[in-house]
């Protein structure tokens, strides 16, 4: 399984539609949040704006609605963490590229003008 992450930078409030996720050294997952992390207490801790595009293995993709969801998918309301609570590594790639993610009625509004005006 993989995925995609942007540099995010945090203005104002924490906006919770906005998946962040932390990554290890060799470019795995450790967490995905709703919530600001890592926590950065003036440090140089980057933010990750979690895109959310996934790529599957296809064995992997036929299984996954079987896997028990675990305290953490309850909680964060984040299908990925079913993966992390299950043992299966998620592979996190850099990009440039940003998405719109439509979760708020605020977000549909955001894609109609940008449709409306082309791009």
């Amino acid at each position: 399984m993989a995925t995609l992450k942007k540099r995010y930078s945090i203005r104002g409030s924490p906006q919770p539609n906005v998946v962040k996720v932390v990554t290890a050294s060799n470019g795995d997952a450790l967490y995905f949040s709703r919530s600001p992390i890592p926590h950065n207490r003036g440090g140089d801790a980057v933010t990750w704006k979690h895109i959310g595009l996934y790529v599957y293995r296809r064995t992997l993709l036929l299984g996954y609605s079987r896997l028990p969801r675990g305290p953490l998918e309850e909680a964060e309301k984040l299908e990925q963490l079913r993966a992390l609570e299950n043992g299966i590594p998620i592979r996190v790639a850099e990009t440039d590229s940003d998405t719109i993610g439509v979760d708020t009625p605020e977000d549909l509004e955001t894609v109609k003008r940008l449709i409306s005006l082309g791009g």
